[in-house]
């Protein structure tokens, strides 16, 4: 019997790739986003992971379709990128109800499906942002750090009951449309406040020297991350975090396999303008 797997945010970016490639490797593919376009092989749905009842319609089809659902890929998301001060409530709420909360109402309603059928598996689709922070995306930084905590302790009380659960952490690879709206979102300083000005030039010129090196990485591709997510999907083993792109390794590794103090001292004198004398 085929495989059935549900995919977020599916129209572009890692959710079209990764519905391409599990409907090319014999799945059935439900991929859902918040407005239907034809992925050839796939049956789409609607989904907006801010709308709980758009989820349960989703599931509802999907399992309609084909009578079941093995794995479920929370792809869907977006990041703010600016100055945090200058964010209003607004957004910063927008970007937990999309990132972390859409997560949540996905993985709420298929649990009962997953429970009746003793298995199941869920990958969450992290970043190397929910590993280290970065200057100018706090938020999204917030948004990744709490995934991977919700996903490792989710994983924690879903492993007695057969329902695996995966962390599958990219880059922020260029050939995506993350970028377009994380761009429109953008919030930098407007006339009039300028004591972020060293700051933000500073901090651009970190993300162009990240931009070229994720250019130059041959396994910053949708493709590839697809690929990784097709992985952590059919791995039986209790194994929960996948590094998907090369680019992000050397901060990760400082991040998890060097002290706090040497960590600090990396990232600062990496990302971190100098701070001013004190007094």
């Amino acid at each position: 019997m085929k495989k059935t797997v549900l995919i977020t945010g599916a129209s572009s970016g890692f959710g079209q790739a990764t519905a391409k490639l599990f409907a090319a490797r014999g799945w059935n593919v439900i991929a859902t986003m918040r407005t239907p376009r034809d992925i050839p092989g796939t049956f789409v749905t609607r989904l907006d992971v801010e709308k709980p009842e758009t989820i349960r319609a989703a599931i509802d089809a999907g399992l309609q379709r084909f009578g079941r659902i093995d794995a479920v890929v929370n792809n869907a998301g977006y990041g703010l990128f600016g100055v945090f001060e200058l964010t209003p409530d607004e957004k910063v709420r927008e970007q937990f109800e999309v990132n972390v909360f859409g997560v949540m109402n996905v993985v709420r309603a298929v649990l009962p499906h997953f429970r009746e059928n003793k298995g199941g598996c869920i990958v969450n689709v992290s970043s190397g942002a929910g590993v280290f922070g970065l200057p100018m995306i706090s938020l999204y930084n917030a948004s990744k750090f709490a995934l991977e905590g919700f996903s490792e302790s989710l994983s924690y009380e879903l492993g007695a009951l057969g329902i695996r659960v995966k962390i599958v952490e990219p880059g922020g690879v260029t050939s995506t449309k993350f970028g377009e709206r994380s761009a429109k979102e953008a919030n930098l300083p407007p006339n009039g406040i300028r004591d972020y000005d060293t700051f933000v030039s500073a901090a651009n010129q970190v993300f162009d020297a990240m931009r070229a090196s994720r250019s130059a990485a041959r396994d910053s591709t949708s493709e590839h991350v697809a690929e990784v997510i097709f992985e952590a999907t059919n791995d039986p083993s209790d194994r929960l975090r996948y590094v998907a792109t090369s680019d992000i390794l050397p901060l990760v590794e400082a991040r998890r396999r060097t002290s706090e103090s040497e960590y600090m001292a990396f990232m600062r004198s990496s990302f971190g303008p100098k701070l001013p004398p004190v007094g």
